[in-house]
């Protein structure tokens, strides 16, 4: 039976949870050598028939599914994501309701995970590649860099393709609008590539606030050194 193992922060905009199984006697034959690469595609379709169900039912979008192996163990990966992102606990929510799926799936006789595995449940980080229309709805605001196929300016003949760094200011099922250097433009899915969100560095809008800081530290100096001095002349009287 799955049990929780480890909660983990996976970075800016990212949760992980990881739940693990260990072997189960089936009476059915093992190939020792582990699954093929056919093979682990089919354990995938397999998968994604117990766990999106799972998660939609949760309110959440099934992202991406992974199946892999680990030394004698698999490692199924499910990545899920809603409107307003989601929390850690949403994610061990989700975790706990994907691992008793599969639990009772392979109750029934299925055989969806031969052997032990490890579950991880995470949600999209910024370096996920923005290629669906959510994608884009959800990250309304930030800064991406996106390949535009084809991309002319008005009146030009039709050119290769370029690298695009704007803000989303709009997206909807049929485009998203950037705002550029160039102003703001509008484009269709079909005509950019995958999204990267660009992570943004601020700096200090005010730079004379060290200097003032630096003004008070010297002021604190002079008084004490004219403290010090007012203490070697009473060292002074005294020894007089």
């Amino acid at each position: 039976m799955g049990g929780t193992t480890g909660a983990v922060d996976q970075g800016e905009g990212a949760e992980m949870t990881q739940r693990g199984r260990a072997t189960k006697p089936t009476g059915r034959p093992r190939d020792s050598a582990g699954p093929r690469g056919g093979d682990l595609a089919a354990r995938r379709t397999r998968l994604r028939a117990v766990i999106e169900p799972v998660v939609n039912d949760a309110g959440y979008d099934l992202e991406d599914l992974s199946v892999s192996r680990a030394g004698r163990r698999h490692v199924v990966r499910v990545m899920v994501d809603t409107d307003g992102g989601i929390d850690l606990d949403a994610v061990a929510d989700v975790s706990r309701a994907v691992s008793a799926a599969l639990d009772a799936a392979e109750e029934t006789g299925g055989d969806i995970v031969a052997g032990e595995y490890q579950l991880e449940v995470s949600s999209p980080g910024v370096d996920r590649p923005l290629t669906l229309p959510r994608h884009w709805r959800r990250n309304v605001g930030r800064l991406v860099k996106v390949t535009a196929r084809g991309a002319t300016a008005p009146g030009e003949q039709p050119a290769g393709d370029r690298q695009l760094t704007g803000r989303v200011v709009a997206a909807d099922d049929e485009g998203v609008h950037l705002e550029t250097d160039d102003g703001r433009t509008a484009w269709a899915y079909a005509q950019l590539g995958p999204g990267r969100v660009q992570v943004e560095f601020t700096r200090l809008a005010e730079l004379g606030e060290p200097d003032e800081e630096f003004d008070d530290a010297d002021d604190s100096d002079e008084l004490d050194d004219a403290d010090d001095i007012d203490d070697e002349d009473d060292v002074e009287d005294e020894e007089r």
